[in-house]
């Protein structure tokens, strides 16, 4: 079965320089338990690099097994203030589990020399839920911080996130001309 999968690059993600072509994916939004986690990280947009971007979190890897009820994975690193704002909520029993998320992964077209949205939400919320692994929720946060990019202070983050039941889409990209509009959630009446 197909999925969606990158592995991206965590320092051209927090350090974008145009003459590299790797991928890279922000976290550009993201409420769990109705706890907002500012976009307190400053990076550069991949497809306009003069324009900063304000995230959450700067992925490492991004997964989804492209169906309709098939949860999305996030790697990433987060701040010292949200690292903080994760442990609060792992450490609490959530009876809300409800996600709301945005995010970009960008990839280099070789064809047309210009770095292109993969895999995006275009621009609009998610609703999800966090995913169960056994009894456990899928959120996670380092103790210590990360050494692979020393400045700023940054922390290793885990999440699933399921779709809620809404009908969404996400839209995976080939190439900056070829895009495919994928369902994620199924309506309940």
């Amino acid at each position: 079965m197909p999925e969606f999968r990158k592995q991206c690059d965590i320092f051209q993600g927090f350090d974008f320089k145009k003459d590299k072509q790797t991928v890279v994916a922000h976290i550009t939004h993201l409420t769990i338990a109705g706890t907002v986690l500012p976009p307190d990280l400053t990076c550069k947009d991949p497809i306009n690099p003069q324009r900063a971007l304000q995230v959450v979190a700067v992925c490492s890897d991004v997964m989804w097994e492209l169906g309709v009820t098939d949860a999305v994975y996030f790697s990433g690193q987060v701040s010292a203030a949200n690292k903080q704002n994760i442990l609060s909520l792992v450490y609490n029993t959530l009876a809300n589990t409800a996600v709301v998320v945005q995010f970009t992964v960008y990839a280099y077209d070789q064809l047309s020399k210009a770095y292109f949205k993969t895999f995006d939400c275009s621009g609009t919320d998610l609703a999800g839920l966090l995913e169960k692994r056994g009894g456990d929720l899928n959120l996670t946060v380092s103790d210590d911080a990360s050494t692979e990019v020393p400045s700023p202070e940054n922390y290793s983050m885990n999440i699933g996130i399921k779709p809620q039941q809404l009908a969404q889409s996400l839209t995976v990209a080939m190439s900056s001309d070829r895009q495919v509009i994928k369902s994620w959630g199924l309506q309940v009446a």
